[in-house]
């Protein structure tokens, strides 16, 4: 049986319909630090190693509803072919196998669960992204 790869940090993505006023919200009104602007998305971080992203375009890139697509839960790791191969390994379906997206600069794949959500398992390859803390 293949090892778990690990979990360091996670991110709810949710669909922004004016990302200016959810920026204003998010920063002005509840004070959270924005930690990375990808342009049509902005990532907060909300308490340790937890983030929420708010984009204006989520889901665009796959081959899915609107509405399936304006929840993305990703959780960040150093390894997403490691993932990639575990999830095949547990007979998990991959929706969209391990790739390089440019316009983010992250890796990533997608999965569903069972209540068909979507899952992406992610890397950060911006610098500039908070590296995971350490207890």
């Amino acid at each position: 049986m293949n090892k778990r790869p690990p979990i360091e940090q996670q991110v709810t993505f949710l669909h922004a319909q004016d990302l200016a006023e959810t920026a204003v919200f998010y920063e002005q009104i509840l004070g959270l630090k924005l930690v990375l602007d990808q342009g049509v998305c902005r990532i907060y971080c909300s308490g340790g190693d937890a983030y929420l992203g708010f984009c204006q375009t989520l889901g665009q890139h796959l081959d899915a509803s609107a509405a399936a697509s304006h929840v993305i839960l990703t959780l960040v790791s150093p390894d997403v072919d490691g993932w990639h191969d575990y999830l095949v390994g547990q007979g998990v379906a991959i929706e969209k196998p391990p790739t390089l997206n440019e316009k983010f600069n992250i890796y990533h794949c997608f999965l569903r669960d069972p209540n068909g959500y979507l899952l992406e398992i992610q890397t950060f390859l911006d610098p500039t992204w908070p590296k995971p803390t350490t207890d």
